[in-house]
Parts: C-alpha cells; structure tokens; sequence
C-alpha cells in the first residue's frame, strides 16, 4: 500500500554528497493524513530534509513543520497543534533478528528499507503523528470532567477494604 504523503527517493539516486530535498503535502494528501490519524485536519505539512549515503546506510536529517487540528479527548472542541520536529534518521538494508538494539542519546532512529528506496513523505508523516498529544484537552476540559464526575489525579485515595477498620475498632 502506498502511504498517503509518497516521497520516495531512490537508492541508486542518493550520492555520498549531501543534498537538501524540500517537500509538502498538497491538500489531498493533507486530507488523507488527517483520516489516517484521527485529527480533523492537516492544515500544512512541510519537511526540509538532508539526505546522503554512508557506510552505515542512508542518513536523513532535517526539520518536520505542520498545523493540525485536534479534537480536545474531552470536549471535543477543535484545536490549533503546531508541529516544529527534528528528523535524524538512518535507513538501512536490514535490521536484522536484533531483539532489542541500545541507542545512544544522540543516535539516529534506525528504519528499514522498503524496495528500493527510501520515503522522506512517509517518514514526516509519522514524525507529524509522533509530536501530536494523543490526548490533547482544551482549557473547558477540566470542567467538564468535574462536571461529570470526574476527580483530578491528585484527589484520588485508593480504595482499602480495611479503611474503615480503624474507626470500627476505636468504637469499643
């Protein structure tokens, strides 16, 4: 299947010199990607991406930028999400049967190459979905949570079937 937001650049095309590749989605794709991830819209999507070959693999770093709108998870109002994401990722022929990899703080998210090339679309797409809040509220949203019913976190006492113990016990 071919991701909504394709830009794929193919491996025999990427040099070992560095090259700077600008992309955008265009109003179709922006609409796709809003289904694909629940928000009710893209308003923008942009990405200025680094690309070059190393022995390693194929190292793309850059910028991801956008505007979406959320739905608050409580109220359902809309609101304004800005996305300004660093991208510093490393293509590669095969992760190999690897079960768990120990990264550095500075080292690049390693990605698998799919055929024959890498997909700088795809992979703003996904850093544009990871810098969203999955459950993004709006200021009306605690609100409408005490109103339901609802108490903070910070008033929970958990629950002990010996709490009244005490009190039963200093009745004597």
């Amino acid at each position: 299947m071919t991701p909504e937001f394709s830009r794929p650049e193919r491996l025999d095309a990427i040099g070992a010199g560095e090259r700077t590749i600008t992309i955008a989605a265009d109003p179709a794709e922006r609409a796709a990607l809003a289904r694909r991830f629940g928000v009710r819209s893209v308003e923008r999507l942009e990405a200025e991406l680094t690309i070059r070959r190393e022995a390693a693999g194929i190292v793309v770093l850059g910028r991801v930028t956008g505007a979406v709108v959320q739905a608050c998870s409580v109220t359902d109002v809309p609101l304004d999400a800005t996305i300004d994401e660093p991208v510093a990722l490393l293509f590669v022929e095969t992760l190999g049967e690897q079960e768990e990899v120990e990264l550095d703080a500075d080292a690049l998210d390693t990605v698998e190459i799919e055929g024959g090339a890498v997909d700088l679309g795809e992979a703003a797409a996904e850093t544009m979905a990871l810098a969203l809040d999955p459950f993004p509220r709006s200021p009306e949203a605690e609100a409408a949570l005490r109103e339901a019913g609802v108490i903070r976190e910070e008033e929970h006492r958990p629950y002990s079937p010996l709490q009244g113990l005490k009190s039963l016990l200093g009745k004597e």
